[in-house]
């Protein structure tokens, strides 16, 4: 999620300052994110970030909706290389794991409930989760067709692995469990 910081000179400052707090939020948490530094990073003056997003919170929760896109793309983009379901639901939660771990920040925004609600996502956020929801539920739904799968509740199991896969992905990014540990334990799983 790296992005030039070299200020910006022309094209679309929403784009320009958004970039500049992803940058920031690679090394920072969102607590600490200010518009001010945004507005330094990306070169303009300190009130030019007020016109695009108004306060920091918006700010915030346009960064969750990219980090939410992100994480999705890095879904679809592993489960698209994966053949077979089991496969395939391996990939997602590694993905899940893997994004959370290379962007410990942007992935606590997503689902920060200050900046993203459970039960009232934005306009934005909502196609987000409604197509991160369907992903899973699909891989998960031709799983239960599997041999060894068949007869379980696929809502159960997609809310099971959803939880387990989260829980491994929060203690990565916490340090409580090395990322080394998330691909065995995906596939003591799902296996």
């Amino acid at each position: 999620m790296s992005r030039s910081t070299g200020g910006y000179h022309h094209g679309n400052l929403q784009a320009a300052l958004e970039d500049a707090a992803l940058d920031l939020l690679e090394t920072t948490s969102a607590a600490k994110i200010s518009l001010r530094e945004v507005a330094r990073r990306a070169g303009v003056s300190h009130n030019a970030p007020y016109h695009h997003f108004g306060d920091r919170a918006a700010l915030l929760r346009a960064l969750g909706v990219r980090g939410m896109a992100a994480l999705l793309a890095a879904q679809e983009e592993a489960v698209a290389a994966a053949d077979g379901p089991v496969e395939r639901v391996r990939a997602l939660g590694l993905a899940y794991v893997r994004y959370a771990a290379a962007h410990p920040q942007a992935f606590a925004l997503v689902f920060d409930p200050d900046y993203c609600a459970a039960g009232s996502p934005s306009a934005e956020m909502s196609p987000l989760i409604a197509r991160n929801e369907d992903l899973l539920g699909g891989e998960v739904e031709a799983l239960v067709r599997e041999p060894g799968y068949e007869g379980r509740d696929p809502v159960a199991l997609s809310a099971a692995l959803w939880s387990t896969v989260h829980g491994m992905a929060q203690l990565v990014t916490l340090g409580h469990l090395p990322l080394e540990a998330a691909e065995p334990a995906l596939d003591a799983l799902v296996q």
